[in-house]
């Protein structure tokens, strides 16, 4: 039901319209004349005005004009004779969202009426929808407090969460090791409508296969030697949350195919069970392999890849971004203070250079270590140089290629090395992809393929 104010000196009309309105199951206010009409849309909540257009002392132009300037999306209808239907047009150009020609039909009058209020609705439902977002926005935002940066590569990333946080898509996120893909995982479970659920972590790579099996999907009592009880699996235990499967690219073939049937539909049955197993769950992964590459060479099934690589997300090296590291590093002295009893309140200039000049192989995970290092042996409110560990000051600059770690195939560590020595000289020249090419010995054509391979913009540059 809406509130419809219906505005005419001729009670005549004025009457038959509120009475089609009140036959549709609305409320019907109505008004002899402009000035009471405005008295009535001041006092009452009115969704939708109907008003003539002739009418003494206030006509429908200027209650048009009033009702608009107290809300600019108000929805307001023009009743016009034959002879006014010029001006008439000139009200829908001050904003009038309808007119109606004397005399129409009932018909007619509830196809408008009903036309109007479909939009009235509309935008009322896009209203509410827009400050759901805002505040969606706003609780997600609160929860990027363990995830700091402010680079570019890292407002990507923001970006994507916030994207994929309100939905259930499965999420897969590449990185290398310490880059914080496990607090990006917490991060889309905490701003989802799953926060009040669990959110349960799998390490795939540190369980053989058997044992991983049955940490994923439980298993029953007598099921293989040793299982003297049931034993309630990880994706039991995340129903109505999120399951985080990290280094997913060390999963046997034969648990592939298990996932891939949880992923498809959302059933298993525990090892040596019969039962059928229904679970609601949200999926993230992370892997800091190329599954891709798995994919081609068999060792990853093709079908489970694309299940796995709904919503992809990259998190960028800690080298890549070293604009971050000077918050980064006062992230962790407020954050390890209490642990390490020290008080220690910022960082010194030339700590911070030598901070910003080392290569972190380790990325975010060892920046973390090496600060707590050195608030242990730091004296005073302020870290210094010679507080940090010594192989921060002697070893690897930034300008060091880095060896990528893990046991990885050589064409893997050989695409590492050409990335980093590709985003070296796109530093060195400034961006400039000519003398990029030059510097690397390569066609412009051959680096604007590789620049598209890799995902090297001139964000870059701000690291």
């Amino acid at each position: 039901m809406a509130n419809i104010l219906v505005i005419d000196d001729k009670e005549s009309m004025r009457e038959g319209v509120a009475q089609v309105l009140i036959r549709m199951g609305h409320e019907a206010f109505t008004a002899s004349g402009g000035a009471k009409g405005l008295t009535i849309y001041k006092r009452e909540s009115i969704d939708f005005t109907i008003t003539d257009l002739k009418m003494d002392s206030v006509d429908g132009t200027q209650v048009l004009r009033h009702i608009r300037e107290q809300d600019p999306d108000a929805l307001v209808m023009i009743i016009t004779g034959h002879g006014t239907i010029e001006v008439a047009v000139e009200a829908m150009k001050l904003g009038a969202f309808d007119f109606i020609t004397k005399p129409f039909p009932p018909d007619l009058l509830r196809s408008k009426v009903e036309r109007a209020l479909s939009v009235s609705q509309m935008r009322r439902r896009n209203v509410l929808l827009e400050a759901e977002n805002e505040a969606l926005r706003a609780d997600i935002d609160a929860k990027f407090d363990a995830i700091v940066g402010e680079s570019p590569a890292m407002q990507r990333v923001y970006k994507t969460v916030r994207k994929v946080a309100p939905t259930d898509s499965t999420v897969y996120v590449y990185g290398e090791s310490g880059t914080g893909k496990e607090l990006v995982a917490r991060a889309i479970h905490q701003a989802s409508h799953r926060a009040q659920g669990p959110f349960v972590k799998v390490n795939c790579s540190a369980l053989a296969e058997t044992l991983l099996e049955s940490e994923l999907f439980g298993h029953e009592k007598g099921s293989f030697t040793g299982a003297h009880k049931r034993k309630i699996g990880r994706f039991e235990l995340a129903h109505n949350g999120t399951i985080f499967l990290d280094e997913i690219g060390d999963i046997s073939p034969s648990i592939q195919l298990k996932l891939l049937r949880v992923l498809q539909e959302r059933e298993f049955e525990r090892v040596g069970g019969e039962e059928s197993i229904k679970v609601d769950v949200r999926v993230v992964t992370a892997t800091n392999k190329d599954i891709k590459k798995l994919v081609s060479e068999g060792e990853f099934r093709e079908d489970l890849f694309y299940r796995l690589h709904i919503i992809p997300m990259t998190l960028p090296p800690l080298r890549e971004r070293r604009g971050d590291i000077p918050l980064l590093a006062d992230h962790f002295i407020r954050k390890l203070a209490s642990r390490t009893r020290s008080s220690v309140e910022q960082i010194a200039p030339k700590a911070l250079e030598a901070l910003q000049s080392y290569a972190f192989p380790g990325n975010v995970r060892e920046l973390e270590n090496i600060i707590e290092q050195s608030l242990v042996f730091a004296e005073g409110d302020t870290l210094v140089e010679d507080d940090l560990p010594q192989f921060v000051l002697s070893g690897p600059r930034r300008d060091t290629l880095v060896l990528p770690q893990g046991d990885r195939p050589l064409p893997e560590i050989l695409e590492d090395l050409e990335h980093q020595l590709i985003v070296r000289a796109f530093r060195k020249a400034s961006g400039v992809k000519t003398e990029t090419a030059r510097l690397l010995g390569i066609k412009t054509s051959a680096l604007y393929y590789k620049l598209d391979k890799y995902g090297i913009d001139e964000a870059i540059l701000e690291g």
